[in-house]
């Protein structure tokens, strides 16, 4: 019994092998057969274009580096720097006020009243009440109260441009009406 046992375990062992060793037969003759038939393709780099020089002839024009040129920039720079410098100077000079320590957008204004037949509007900052009257200064770009209605602070402001000029712009600071207190 045990032979019968062993015979045909040794059959199944030879019939499993047989069938694995087909398989990869059949595996490396595709992969051979792919091998063979695959070509690689490569599209040919076209050829880059030929350089050629460009004389430089602006015989007639004026020599970018001239002496002439850079003189008349320079004197053209220094006009403007001294119309900024005379635009910038007298606010620069003054004594700051406590209100120009605050950008405008941390400025609220709450209401506005006429006290001694002069406007005055009322700006709440850091939760305490500040009067404002013509003339002032608010904010951190030299601003200056122009006008006060019952509704808005209008103030000029002196600001620096993307060229590093100094210009002046109108501004306003409008009434919040029902601000968080």
């Amino acid at each position: 019994m045990n032979s019968i046992k062993l015979f045909g375990s040794l059959l199944t062992i030879f019939l499993l092998a047989g069938c694995m060793s087909s398989d990869e037969d059949d595996l490396r003759q595709w992969m051979m057969n792919e091998r063979a038939q695959a070509k690689p393709r490569v599209t040919p780099i076209t050829e880059p274009k030929k350089f050629e020089p460009q004389p430089y002839t602006v015989g007639a024009e004026l020599d970018p580096f001239n002496n002439l040129k850079l003189t008349q920039a320079l004197k053209r720079d220094s006009a403007q720097s001294g119309a900024n410098a005379a635009l910038i100077a007298p606010e620069q000079i003054r004594r700051k006020e406590p209100l120009e320590g605050y950008p405008l957008d941390a400025m609220a204004m709450v209401g506005s009243l006429t006290k001694a037949g002069k406007p005055t509007a009322l700006l709440r900052v850091d939760n305490l009440l500040y009067q404002v009257h013509l003339g002032n200064y608010l904010g951190q770009n030299y601003g200056r109260v122009v006008k006060i209605t019952e509704s808005a602070i209008q103030l000029r402001e002196i600001v620096q441009d993307a060229t590093g000029d100094w210009t002046e712009r109108m501004t306003s600071l409008d009434l919040q009406e029902g601000a968080k207190k």
